[in-house]
């Protein structure tokens, strides 16, 4: 369990950053034989930008950082940490790209992906095992989207299921 704390604390400072940038606070890492070999932070997620998107989350950009390395490492190696439950494009990502062991920090209430029924969805996915470790630092997490929620000046899910729940924690 202490790795488990040790890698998802590098992947909240990864949310730290987000959230100093005035982003969603989501960090993610990739870590294969005790090293981190790739991470990301949510990206485009406020209207200060021209480039407001549901694309760039923490995890996809971990994947795009690691998949531009050209590394011979399989992905089903890899673990995952991140420091929010991923939402269904994330975890389907994840899982077609091989990734099989996804540790997290805090639940995803309105939009997380990793309670999709694999085994009831059509072969591909049905045949597939995944690893879950949820709660890892939970409340660590759970302080930084306080913060964000609490912010004013953060408009993103503001007066969503997930603010509200986040708040009321």
């Amino acid at each position: 369990m202490a790795n488990h704390e040790k890698y998802m604390q590098i992947a909240l400072g990864q949310a730290e950053e987000a959230l100093a940038h005035g982003e969603f606070p989501v960090g993610a890492i990739f870590v294969h034989e005790n090293q981190v070999v790739a991470s990301g932070r949510r990206e485009n997620s406020q209207d200060q930008k021209d480039e407001v998107n549901e694309i760039d989350h923490a995890e996809i950009l971990a994947l795009r950082n690691f998949l531009g390395q050209k590394s011979t490492i399989p992905l089903n190696e890899i673990t995952v940490y991140s420091t929010m439950e991923p939402c269904l494009m994330c975890y389907s990502t994840m899982l077609l790209n091989g990734i099989r062991r996804i540790v997290y920090a805090y639940e995803d209430v309105m939009g997380g992906g990793t309670n999709l029924p694999l085994n009831q969805l059509n072969p591909l996915y049905k045949e597939m095992t995944v690893k879950l470790i949820p709660d890892i630092l939970r409340e660590q997490s759970l302080s930084l989207f306080k913060r964000f929620f609490e912010n004013p000046d953060n408009n993103y899910w503001k007066d969503s299921l997930l603010s509200s729940y986040t708040l009321s924690q």
